[in-house]
């Protein structure tokens, strides 16, 4: 027991920290590179922040639901879609960053307070099936991560293309 509370105040502190590596990665990035896509099927950074805003309402959303629902249900949705429905390049960035910061925040607060039976509680995710908060944690732990991660590569791709226009490897 103790081990796996070691390990969600692990978890917890990354889910934290988060939203700073989110910006610490979009401020290294030009305004000129803001909107830049890598390739087709690819997200610009701008719309990689977007993405992390929209995807953080949902995440806000599911674990409250997880902790609060009897047989809750989680709802699974199409980012990509999202994306090109939602016009993230038409988005306000410094709005987008704004709610990522807020809303861990908010929620970080619930992550310290939740009782312990609430990390044992399962529902269902509409397209991985059983989901539980602990699922949840270390899903979202390491989201920000990763799309800071995917917006340095985005940014090195850029400046590899303004050295050398017209050339993708």
């Amino acid at each position: 027991m103790a081990e796996l509370a070691s390990e969600r105040e692990g978890l917890i502190k990354r889910y934290e920290q988060g939203p700073t590596k989110l910006r610490d990665a979009f401020a290294r990035v030009p305004k000129e590179a803001w909107k830049w896509r890598p390739g087709p099927g690819k997200w610009s950074a701008q719309e990689i922040v977007c993405h992390c805003a929209d995807a953080e309402m949902n995440a806000a959303a599911r674990i409250r639901y997880l902790v609060a629902e009897e047989k809750p249900t989680v709802l699974g949705y199409d980012q990509a879609r999202w994306a090109e429905k939602l016009d993230y390049h038409s988005a306000r960035v410094e709005l987008a960053l704004a709610t990522v910061d807020v809303v861990r925040a908010h929620t970080t607060s619930l992550l310290r307070r939740l009782p312990e039976k609430a990390w044992s509680i399962t529902g269902t995710h509409t397209e991985s099936g059983p989901y539980g908060a602990m699922d949840w944690l270390r899903i979202y732990a390491e989201h920000l991560e990763k799309h800071a991660g995917q917006i340095d590569r985005t940014l090195a791709q850029w400046r590899q293309e303004e050295t050398r226009p017209g050339v993708r490897e």
